[in-house]
């Protein structure tokens, strides 16, 4: 049996949160800000090239720059025209989310980058997740919006990806980093009947702090709540979800976040990725087993997935999911096939309550004279959109946080409404 030692030991190293709290910070969380509402960020790591999702169809240059890359205007799955004329649509493995943007639910923001776009993945992920350009450093605007509610239940904010995401980070702000709900477990070598009564004699230490010791109650405090919240965590392996989701990593961690939604455990945040979007080398858009046809492959199948469970359950009403990636692509292919790093790049917003459309103009592909749509002599999409722009109207009109505070300065801009 454990001894109180390796019990302190082992729980402390199960439980990825900073801070326990009692249980009935819980509904205190969910009481803060938007009540109910919920925040799925989703990044799509390695810099996605946009023109790929979002297609410029007519635009000669986009065929001349891609001769091999390019989708045929033929294959697109179109859907409409933006405010200046520019006819697009969406990657033709993007079936589902063309339904849903059919129904009004998904909003495509065009050209949303910053100035001086970096081109590097680390600095760039670092800028788009403290969202403060050119600062890579400091704290995250998730993490510093959390900060304003106040005391936190300590699954307040989730991250599927196991290691918390720098968009999360700020002081007093924990985050549960579970990427598998198996493995956040009251930690024993035993199984079984020993495996309970440890717990259950461990749970009895904690309800005991002789007045003696009155320097034991925050960690017999901190033992209760990492025990309760344990519970917690484990009744999302309970949920059944409505649909089938698909059994790519994405379609998994989706689920688990439908499933933490759905029980009701007091979440409000929570933090998805999926790589592979460096695509340098043989990107491929257009064969079925083409790497970033692949990619459309699993974004489009775990996304319809969620999208579908949450409207069966009646919980997509309370659900935003929004995309980013720390940049895009060039806009012509290189020798290997590939696009290498580039600027501005599609965001993506998707719920129940999202004011579906096309947000922001297409650039120009012409890479010759003088073209505002254009930077780096040509090579690269400046930007339309400051991506704190959508951060804005996320915090103030859907989390109903103050984003001036958030991100040190005003950056709504009327017509991006997609909520």
């Amino acid at each position: 049996m454990m001894n109180r030692r390796q019990f302190v030991k082992s729980g402390a190293a199960a439980f990825t949160v900073s801070f326990a709290a009692p249980a009935f910070l819980s509904d205190l969380a969910r009481a803060q800000g938007a009540a109910n509402r919920n925040l799925v960020v989703l990044a799509l790591a390695g810099g996605n090239d946009g023109l790929s999702t979002l297609v410029p169809y007519t635009d000669p240059f986009y065929y001349s720059r891609r001769p091999t890359l390019a989708i045929p205007a033929g294959t697109v799955l179109q859907v409409g025209s933006d405010s200046g004329g520019a006819a697009l649509g969406l990657h033709p493995r993007l079936t589902a989310l063309r339904n849903v943007f059919n129904s009004g639910k998904l909003a495509l923001i065009q050209r949303v980058g910053y100035q001086n776009s970096s081109r590097s993945h680390f600095t760039g992920t670092d800028i788009w997740s403290v969202g403060e350009p050119p600062a890579s450093q400091g704290s995250g605007w998730l993490g510093r919006y959390l900060s304003t509610l106040g005391p936190l239940d300590p699954l307040a904010a989730w991250t599927t990806t196991g290691d918390t995401p720098h968009s999360m980070l700020a002081s007093g702000v924990g985050v549960a980093a579970i990427s598998n709900i198996n493995n956040f477990v009251f930690s024993s070598p035993n199984s079984g009947s020993e495996q309970t009564l440890e717990r259950t004699s461990a749970t009895a230490i904690a309800s005991h702090v002789p007045v003696t010791a009155p320097h034991l109650s925050f960690v017999a405090s901190s033992v209760q709540g990492a025990m309760a919240t344990l519970d917690r965590v484990a009744t999302v392996g309970t949920y059944a979800p409505s649909v089938p989701y698909p059994t790519t990593g994405l379609g998994g961690a989706l689920r688990i976040v439908a499933g933490a939604m759905s029980k009701g455990i007091g979440t409000k945040v929570f933090f998805v990725q999926i790589g592979g979007f460096d695509t340098h080398a043989s990107q491929d858009t257009n064969g079925t087993n083409g790497a970033y046809y692949r990619l459309m492959a699993t974004l489009d199948d775990a996304l319809s997935a969620f999208y579908n469970d949450l409207r069966n359950t009646g919980m997509i009403n309370d659900t935003l999911v929004l995309t980013f990636s720390e940049f895009g692509r060039r806009i012509s292919e290189n020798g290997s096939t590939g696009t290498d790093h580039g600027a501005a790049s599609v965001m993506l917003a998707m719920g129940g309550l999202v004011r579906g459309g096309i947000y922001g103009t297409a650039p120009n592909l012409n890479p010759g004279g003088s073209n505002p749509t254009l930077e780096n002599a040509g090579n690269d999409i400046t930007f339309e959109t400051d991506f704190r722009s959508a951060y804005a109207r996320v915090i103030d009109n859907w989390l109903g946080g103050n984003s001036v505070n958030v991100l040190g300065g005003s950056f709504q801009k009327a017509s991006l409404n997609f909520v």
